[in-house]
């Protein structure tokens, strides 16, 4: 039991990839027509947290672009028998790569002809619907990530902020002190 459950996990999990400066990273899904296929993508690390994204048909017809977004959902049906190519890109930035957590998941197209019962139908359906709210947990544990970051990023300059704002506090008393101090002091003249 236990077993099964190992080897269903990576089923479930999201594609992570790094994508370093100056790079692209293309992906291939085999579709017929009739095909659904649904796209999901976001960005929980580097730089603006921002890539481009496209997806092309089998004769290199642009289906869908995306520009400097940090997040993302596309479907569609595939119109022709072929491969599909979606690719996630990073070529626009010079310095800081980026980490991208994507799914991808679709439908195999059968008429009723094929004998989809309505109890099949229904757990299609169920699914999806599945498939969907899994997405969405995904995509706000990603966002509660990103959030979580920037809170620690703040927290920690507000700590030496202040840090550094006692420490010249003090400094100032100190001299404040020694000199009035210097203003009192009896000096002799021999």
């Amino acid at each position: 039991m236990w077993i099964a459950w190992l080897l269903l996990l990576p089923c479930v999990l999201a594609h992570t990839i790094d994508l370093l400066p100056h790079t692209e990273h293309c992906f291939f899904e085999d579709m017929h027509v009739g095909d659904e296929m649904t796209l999901t993508y976001q960005v929980s690390g580097g730089g603006h947290l921002d890539i481009d994204v496209r997806i092309r048909d089998p004769d290199g017809q642009l289906l869908f672009q995306q520009l400097r977004k940090d997040t993302g959902t596309y479907d569609f049906v595939a119109d022709a028998d072929g491969r599909y190519t979606y690719c996630f890109s990073n070529e626009f930035s010079a310095i800081s790569d980026k980490t991208l957590s994507f799914n991808v998941h679709g439908i195999l197209y059968l008429t009723e002809d094929e004998g989809l019962i309505p109890a099949e139908r229904e757990l299609r359906d169920l699914a999806t619907n599945v498939q969907l709210f899994k997405d969405e947990q995904e995509y706000l544990v990603m966002r509660e990530r990103v959030h979580r970051n920037t809170a620690e990023s703040t927290n920690s300059r507000v700590k030496w902020w202040s840090i550094i704002q006692t420490i010249l506090i003090v400094a100032v008393c100190a001299f404040q002190v020694y000199f009035v101090k210097r203003q009192f002091e009896v000096r002799r003249t021999i």
